[in-house]
Formats: structure tokens, C-alpha cells, sequence
């Protein structure tokens, strides 16, 4: 993520956590360590996608705003909630 936007320090997938997935963008993350999986909606796995290719955060937006039919502002909302979740849920770390 870019320091500039939300003041918060750039995130990675961390190694605990494997992807897979679906047909129509959905898709699993399994957390090795908790055993728990969380299933996600297309954005988030969009946002996932990003972080285990080493995007940041301005990249990730532009990607959504191309994927999707959403302005700039509400891609910048969206990814960070998602990203704010991942890190919570302690699936996304500092790089």
C-alpha cells in the first residue's frame, strides 16, 4: 500500500496462506496456521491476487477501476477495507 494514501505501510501475502481460485474470480484463502479458510468475492480475491504479485496499493486501485465500473474514490474505499481485513485477520503483513 502507498504510505501517502492511507499512512499505513506497504502489505504482502503472507507465506502462511495459500490461494486458489474459482471459476468467475472467486476464490479460497487457507491459513495454514489456524487451519480456518475464508472464502472471497471477486474484489477481494482481485486484491489478493495483487498482493501475491507485489503490487501496491495505487496499482491494485487502477486495476479495479479497469476490471470494474467504479470510480477511483470507491476502488481506494474498497481495497483498503479488503486490505484493512486481510491484515487483521493476520493473512497480510508488512513487505
Amino acid at each position: 500500500m502507498s504510505e501517502s494514501v492511507t499512512n499505513q505501510p506497504a502489505l504482502r501475502a503472507l507465506d502462511h496462506v495459500v490461494s486458489t481460485d474459482f471459476e468467475g474470480g472467486e476464490g479460497v484463502l487457507v491459513d495454514l496456521n489456524t487451519r480456518k479458510y475464508y472464502r472471497l468475492n471477486e474484489t477481494a480475491m482481485l486484491v489478493w491476487r495483487g498482493l501475491e504479485n507485489g503490487r501496491g496499493f495505487d496499482e491494485i486501485v487502477e486495476e479495479m477501476t479497469g476490471e470494474y465500473e467504479v470510480t477511483p474514490e470507491r476502488a481506494r474505499e474498497s481495497v483498503e477495507k479488503i486490505l484493512n481485513n486481510f491484515r487483521s485477520l493476520r493473512l497480510a503483513g508488512p513487505r
